[in-house]
């Protein structure tokens, strides 16, 4: 009876591991920061019989702790557009591009990267 509940612990703390291994690698990665500077493009899909999904993708300049700056698409499913000049932080991964965003305030962004989106 003790091997049973050892061996079903195991598996349980291997399945877990492996799935919060499988979570960073999908859906982790770099922090970059941006400014949302336009509407974005808003995007209407249909699907079969149900409500139209509204949503707006965004294409803009992305910077990272040191300053570097990164292209990046992403998209946000709301309704209507994303507040304009909002300071966003992006997490981005070489597999999924942008996988979560989040909006931040000035203060929370790094030095570089104050200067770079708009000034001291």
């Amino acid at each position: 009876m003790k091997k049973i509940v050892i061996s079903v612990l195991t598996v349980g703390v291997l399945l877990f591991a492996g799935l919060k291994i499988s979570e960073t690698i999908y859906l982790g990665g770099d922090s970059y920061y941006t400014q949302i500077i336009n509407e974005g493009t808003r995007q209407i899909e249909t699907y079969d019989d149900r409500e139209d999904m509204v949503y707006y993708d965004y294409e803009l300049p992305a910077f990272d702790a040191n300053g570097n700056e990164k292209d990046l698409s992403f998209s946000s499913f709301k309704a209507r557009p994303l507040r304009k000049e909002a300071y966003l932080k992006l997490t981005w991964n070489k597999r999924k591009g942008v996988t979560s965003f989040e909006e931040v305030s000035k203060k929370e962004l790094p030095k570089s990267v104050q200067k770079k989106l708009g000034g001291n």
